[in-house]
């Protein structure tokens, strides 16, 4: 059979991860790459350097809460940010499509610039293509980003036991329910705002914790869902979930409870997963609440023992499996 990439190889769920262990992880994965983290860890250097990378394709390229162009900063940003680092440095690479507005380009460019000096980093080097109407949609863009790493992180999946604690910085699956009322032309009052932001500051506040934090991860394609999947897969670990102690805003679950959409693999934006012992959590909330992007943080859940599974408790005192979507739930939210 001659096998053909499909969009729903970019959606973070099961064809995602077998497109990447396959194909990459089979040819490059021996490196820094192994694992997968969201960036990589370079060795060699007097401070351990952080390196990432990212495209974005978001379609369409404004949506409530932001455009492209803060996506793309804040996206590499928390790549470093949740892989122990603070980031300094990135990249821009844009490709243009013949007929795109240039004060659309201008607001964007406005946008990158206003989110970079938020964050504290500086573009110090780029790119710019120009291609023919309808070859992309209007605008993509790549960033990649440099940070230093900051001291005693150590993050490794494989340090999570039983009795751990999982936390959320903030309200879910607010970007990718914006992205898709903006798509679908879904107006309703107080509707989703896209989260898009930085984790910067977070993970940064909560360095004196490093030694009991395991692992990190902001949960982009696939959501909340996808990283816990990919944390027990394969494992003698599980996690169990609390659903009334999961943020979410009331716009965004208006949208997913009306598309009947599981809120728990919409992406986020500007929101960190994190799992550490249970003897720093609550001061790990503690810290996160004082900022205003860590003002809805929850601990949502714990580590189990139920080898591979993640499951939820229900309001009605059961348990559901949160499972991994095969195909496209939500294409082209980043």
């Amino acid at each position: 059979m001659d096998e053909k990439i499909q969009i729903a190889h970019g959606s973070g769920g099961k064809l995602s991860s077998q497109l990447i262990d396959n194909e990459i992880v089979f040819r490059f994965g021996n490196g820094p790459l192994k694992g997968l983290p969201d960036a990589a860890m370079l060795k060699g250097f007097k401070n351990n350097i952080i390196f990432s990378t990212d495209s974005y394709v978001v379609h369409p390229y404004e949506f409530p809460g932001g455009n492209i162009g803060n996506l793309a900063v804040h996206g590499t940003v928390n790549d470093v940010s949740v892989a122990g680092g603070k980031p300094k440095w990135l990249s821009l690479g844009m490709i243009l499509e013949e007929g795109l507005p240039i004060k659309t380009l201008q607001k964007i460019l406005d946008t990158i610039k206003e989110s970079a000096e938020e964050c504290g980093v500086k573009i110090v080097t780029g790119d710019t293509k120009v291609v023919a109407k309808g070859q992309c949609d209007g605008i993509y863009i790549n960033t990649a980003g440099i940070g230093e790493a900051i001291d005693g992180f150590n993050l490794d999946k494989n340090l999570i036991k039983e009795n751990d604690c999982i936390i959320v910085s903030g309200n879910i699956g607010d970007h990718g329910m914006a992205v898709l009322s903006a798509r679908e032309g879904i107006n309703i009052k107080n509707g989703p705002l896209s989260d898009t932001g930085s984790v910067h500051r977070l993970v940064q506040k909560i360095q004196p914790y490093a030694d009991n934090i395991k692992f990190v991860r902001d949960p982009t394609r696939g959501g909340v869902a996808s990283v816990l999947n990919e944390i027990v897969s394969n494992t003698s670990i599980g996690a169990i979930l609390d659903s009334e102690k999961i943020p979410v805003a009331p716009g965004t679950n208006s949208i997913s409870e009306l598309l009947g959409i599981d809120i728990l693999s919409v992406a986020c934006e500007g929101r960190m997963l994190l799992i550490c012992s249970e003897s720093v959590s609550n001061d790990i909330l503690t810290e996160w609440k004082k900022f205003p992007e860590g003002k809805d943080a929850a601990i949502i859940g714990k580590i189990n023992n139920d080898k591979g599974r993640v499951t939820l408790s229900t309001v009605t005192g059961g348990t559901r499996l949160v499972d991994v979507p095969m195909g496209e739930l939500l294409p082209r939210i980043c």
